[in-house]
């Protein structure tokens, strides 16, 4: 989606686990785009994202172009039939990726 709309390519890193993850993978992309976007569905506060945008920014900070931006659900309670908002989608992780790029 983000080739089409915006005309730029990403690599996408499918975490298969958060303890251990895959550092070094997630170094060398970051290192080689110069940017880093974390989606993920538990909330902003507190989740695994924060981890890994802290290892990130102080293993990778020379080479970022643009800050780390993460898409997540929201930092509130939900009803399970409010899912669909709460959960990060291709639409905000697609509005993340213009703001990595004209950063």
């Amino acid at each position: 989606m983000a080739q089409d709309k915006l005309n730029v390519s990403c690599e996408l890193i499918d975490l298969v686990t958060i303890l251990p993850w895959d550092r070094e993978t997630v170094v060398k992309s970051v290192n080689k785009t110069g940017r880093l976007l974390i989606a993920h569905e538990a909330p902003l506060t507190g989740g695994f994202g924060a981890e890994i945008a802290a290892t990130i920014q102080k293993e990778c900070f020379l080479h970022l172009e643009a800050p780390i931006q993460r898409v997540a659900g929201h930092d509130t309670a939900f009803a399970h039939v409010y899912e669909p908002f709460y959960l990060p989608d291709k639409w905000r992780c697609l509005e993340a990726i213009k703001h990595l790029v004209n950063y």
